[in-house]
């Protein structure tokens, strides 16, 4: 474990840290500067400071209290949840990869309890750590998974005041469909006294009871779809059902989840219920159901026991159960935003309550921050008058977990300050510290003010600016400066590329703040995206919103994460969403395409949202020789969505893996843009999509092309589709946009997050560099801006449009793509023709944790990219990977 300070130690050293509202800096903040007319989109008290951190998504951390950090300096940590031990001074926290034990007295870190060998590849599931005193012993439970082997458990272990020791484990089998039982939340209590367990089975969709002393199983219950949280009252069982009931009217549209079928939202594809459902606690039999808002989570109840209390992730609301009745008798808003439309995106995901019963504290993920409720005489014994939103305590990111004491709250920040663990000056996207905070409970002043630091750090002005009413008589502009009012444009091409940072590709560009000697797919490599960004304009200080595929297709075509995909972050238990076909992943609002369509405009589809279903078993190779002898390749396109399926291009191949190259997505582009053209009037849609995705490669892998061969097909299929949009007809009232969905797979002196975008339009041929800083949700926004639609949540309403990637002179001088200087069909070679370092690579290239996307190591992965091109040339990161093989797998 590692523990920063402000002296930066050995990574295998452990140390610790305390930071009261101070933290390290890794990226410029210079948002808030836009050169541009439109400075009423930057604060101007919206200061920033050398302690910042800016999140890339418009959000600072500005964190109250004490915060403690600490993980493994070379892994991505997460803090999920946490519970006090008896006297309230210690805190277990349960991280992804263990459990810690942290003195909220001395804030220092007492102990970690790494999983241990025989449960290697383990990690802690969503949430649910509880703690129970039996006779003198201090027990701590709580739930794991392994995503390869699929093997789910429950962890009890005792502390003993210096150390946690595993003493029992409760193991759960998966029930078909489900590959894995995944236990989650737990509650313990005395019955007569014997003592029992409650847990959640989350990927069996069941709540089991369990005799504590000799592990008996007394009884399973059927839950509704994906439980959560769990609690008791009244001799009754509560649980929170993310999906809802199970579901059973043939009349309703439902949809796949990888476990099950549910109840979607037709418009989104979202689920489109939540539920809770009420046990008997003699006999497990179901009393009630009752529905509740969207993604419900955590659930506590009153010290009374009288009510009960859900969180709604994808509702912004908590839900009030009259556990006498079981009634649903209130619901709360904990939305942060106000104005004339009120934005989702706050994403409420856990909760505590005071010992009186009358204040409730609802971590709100999305906004960076403790929400305080008043309770009302309707959710409260003691409480007065209607409930109410009281104010906001700032927290690092994602709040996940919240344990109070008398005069503290104890927060799990599940992703802290973001990926900038790193070494100064080489960030990757997968290095991050678990984060807790230590917060004194605030007076009524402090929390006003409390309130005012949540609302700026959330950029809450610029919220309110995205409703202001357009003006009439307004010129067109590229961008406008209020949605609604008239643009230049008429068409949008939004391009989707995968996994680069910007040193990876631009750190050879004098022209912007690049790190040579971190570029591998450089000019020679990519040269027209070298050629368009002198033509037009270089990005040195835009970001990916998200660390991952699974995360990075959520924030492009998003534009946010749902409370689901922060809590499977990294371990990815359920499904991992690279790809659109999981309706447990989306927000309550869903995605750019439907926002467009649900304001009239025309959509079109290419490769994104769907995958791919191959028809014969052809490879790479077979492929490229049938796109060469332009003869045909035989696929169909799958999607969950039902609402993409008109939109979506049938020709144009999905993704799923590394077999198609893009040349042939361009092909298939370019053959309906023709027609396209062809047709009378301008048919071509105001929406166009695409997902451009070869530059991931597939490593060192024997049967697929080197990695700067696939980084180099992919830049010439995107050299060619700009061509053909930079000469058809409709290229005067066109803009393209183009991002990669994250910066995984490389380093970047600057930060984990930054990554290559590209805005190109007869309005951009600025021919210079653009510093300001804009990530992926600014890149939804002004795709937004300039259709006229409105923002979808309050993440991309509170994006800085790009407004200074654009100037009012006209240049429609088409393009014209550069060839490839490697060729595309430049293999990997055997690892039979191979000896040492290449050998090895190769060997664990082709090894099943990267048959699948994104699933392997990856700082493996960077360091096969890093020698695929820079050989032995020393690597980024100072830290030692074993490379040596078993003899058998050498051979």
């Amino acid at each position: 474990m590692i523990l920063r300070t402000t002296l930066r130690l050995p990574a295998l050293i452990v140390c610790f840290s305390i930071l009261s509202c101070t933290s390290q800096r890794s990226y410029r903040s210079t948002v808030v500067h836009d050169t541009s007319m439109h400075s009423r989109y930057d604060d101007t008290t919206l200061s920033v400071e050398n302690d910042d951190i800016l999140m890339p998504y418009n959000r600072f951390i500005d964190p109250a209290g004490t915060v403690i950090r600490f993980g493994k300096a070379t892994m991505e940590n997460h803090s999920l949840d946490c519970a006090l031990l008896p006297g309230d001074t210690v805190l277990a926290v349960e991280d992804r990869y263990g459990l810690a034990l942290v003195d909220g007295t001395s804030n220092t870190l007492l102990y970690h309890l790494d999983y241990p060998a025989a449960y290697a590849g383990m990690m802690s599931t969503y949430s649910g750590i509880k703690v129970w005193k039996e006779a003198d012993s201090i027990h701590i439970f709580w739930g794991a998974a392994n995503p390869t082997t699929k093997r789910s458990v429950l962890f009890d272990a005792v502390w003993d005041g210096k150390k946690a020791t595993i003493l029992r484990v409760f193991p759960f089998d998966a029930v078909l469909p489900a590959p894995m039982a995944l236990p989650n939340d737990l509650a313990i209590r005395s019955e007569n006294g014997i003592n029992y367990l409650y847990v959640v089975l989350n990927g069996n969709s069941q709540l089991k009871k369990i005799r504590l002393k000799d592990q008996a199983v007394i009884w399973t219950a059927q839950t509704g779809m994906a439980p959560f949280g769990v609690t008791i009252a009244n001799e009754q069982v509560y649980v929170t059902n993310w999906a809802g009931p199970v579901p059973v009217d043939t009349t309703r549209e439902t949809a796949g989840i990888p476990y099950a079928r549910v109840y979607i939202d037709p418009r989104t594809g979202a689920t489109a219920s939540g539920s809770v459902s009420v046990f008997n606690v003699t006999d497990g039999k179901l009393a009630i159901e009752l529905p509740v808002g969207l993604h419900p989570n955590a659930i506590i109840t009153s010290p009374d026991r009288r009510f009960v209390y859900v969180s709604n992730g994808n509702s912004d609301m908590i839900s009030v159960i009259d556990a006498r009745k079981n009634e649903v008798i209130d619901s709360i808003s904990v939305r942060l935003n106000s104005g004339v439309r009120s934005f989702i995106g706050d994403s409420p995901n856990a909760l505590a309550i005071d010992s009186s019963g009358t204040r409730l504290f609802v971590a709100n993920g999305m906004d960076n921050a403790i929400a305080v409720l008043d309770l009302g005489k309707n959710a409260s014994t003691a409480g007065r008058g209607n409930s109410r939103l009281a104010g906001f305590i700032p927290t690092e990111a994602y709040p996940s977990g919240i344990a109070l004491s008398r005069d503290r709250l104890f927060v799990a920040n599940l992703e802290g300050e973001g990926a900038r663990a790193g070494e100064k000056g080489k960030y990757s996207s997968h290095q991050q510290e678990a984060t807790v905070s230590i917060i004194p409970l605030p007076d009524d002043n402090l929390l006003r003010d409390y309130t005012k630091r949540v609302e700026k750090a959330n950029m809450v002005f610029r919220g309110k600016i995205s409703q202001l009413s357009p003006r009439p008589g307004v010129t067109p502009k590229p961008v406008p400066e209020r949605i609604g009012e008239p643009s230049v444009f008429k068409h949008v091409v939004y391009i989707i590329k995968e996994n680069k940072t910007y040193d990876q590709i631009y750190g050879d560009m004098p022209q912007g703040d690049g790190m040579n000697s971190l570029c591998i797919f450089g000019e020679s490599v990519t040269p027209n995206q070298h050629r368009l960004s002198k033509d037009f304009l270089l990005l040195d200080n835009y970001y990916a919103s998200g660390k991952s595929s699974a995360e990075g297709h959520q924030w492009t075509d998003a534009a946010m994460v749902s409370d689901y995909v922060e809590k499977n972050v990294r371990a990815w238990f359920r499904s991992y969403p690279h790809v659109q076909e999981d309706a447990l992943v989306y927000n309550k609002e869903g995605f750019i395409w439907n926002n467009a369509l649900d304001h009239g405009k025309t959509v079109r589809i290419y490769g994104e949202a769907c995958v791919p279903k191959w028809k014969g078993n052809t490879n790479w190779m077979d492929i490229y020789q049938l796109y060469k002898d332009k003869k045909t390749f035989e696929f169909e396109n799958i999607t969950t969505i039902s609402r993409v399926k008109p939109i979506m291009s049938p020709t144009y191949p999905c993704y799923d893996g590394p077999k198609i190259n893009d040349q042939l997505r361009a092909d298939a582009f370019l053959k309906e843009l023709k027609e396209y053209e062809a047709m009378p009037g301008d048919q071509w849609p105001q929406l166009v999509i695409l997902a451009l995705p070869a530059d991931h490669t597939a490593g060192m892998r024997a049967g697929y092309p080197t990695p700067r061969a696939m980084v180099a097909d992919n830049d010439l299929a995107l050299g060619r589709i700009f061509e053909a949009i930079s000469k058809s007809r409709f290229w005067d009232s066109t803009a393209v946009f183009v991002t990669e969905d994250d910066s995984q797979s490389g380093w970047d002196h600057v930060s984990g997050y930054r990554t290559t975008g590209l805005v190109l339009s007869p309005y951009s041929r600025l021919q210079t560099t653009v510093h300001v800083n804009y990530n992926q949700t600014c890149m939804v926004r002004t795709i937004e801006q300039i259709l006229g639609i409105p923002p979808m949540n309050a993440i991309d309403a509170t994006a800085l449009p790009m407004f200074a990637c654009f100037t009012g002179k006209f240049n429609n001088r088409p393009y014209t793509p550069l060839p490839n200087n490697i060729a595309l069909d430049e293999m990997n070679k055997s690892p039979t023709a191979l000896t040492g370092h290449a050998k090895r690579f190769a060997l664990l290239s082709a090894t099943p944790q990267f048959d699948h996307i994104d699933k392997g190591d990856d700082d493996l992965l960077n360091r096969i990219l890093w020698f695929s091109v820079k050989g032995d040339e020393k690597y980024p990161k100072h830290m030692t990977l074993p490379l040596r093989l078993r003899k058998d797998d050498d051979d």
